[in-house]
């Protein structure tokens, strides 16, 4: 029960961050509702497709992300001299 209460508290929070910061931009009630609503189901689904690539279900995403990230520390390398 202690983390259905902590889950709705944070959701709770996230959607007053969202529409506090969108206002602050905006000035405009309407579209810091619309982005406050939207941007935590993005991010929900964003999450989401992050973790099952990181556990290697999301067909061959996680060996792209592997070898992406060897791709890169190799260039990050210096060249043998």
């Amino acid at each position: 029960m202690r983390a259905l209460a902590k889950t709705i508290t944070f959701a709770v929070l996230h959607v007053a961050v969202g529409f506090g910061v969108a206002y602050a931009l905006t000035g405009s009630v309407r579209i810091a509702g619309g982005i406050a609503l939207i941007e935590p189901l993005v991010n929900t689904l964003v999450f989401y497709g992050h973790e099952r690539v990181w556990a290697g279900r999301a067909g061959d995403g996680h060996a792209c992300l592997a070898s992406a990230l060897q791709r890169g520390a190799a260039r990050s390398r210096p060249a043998p001299v």
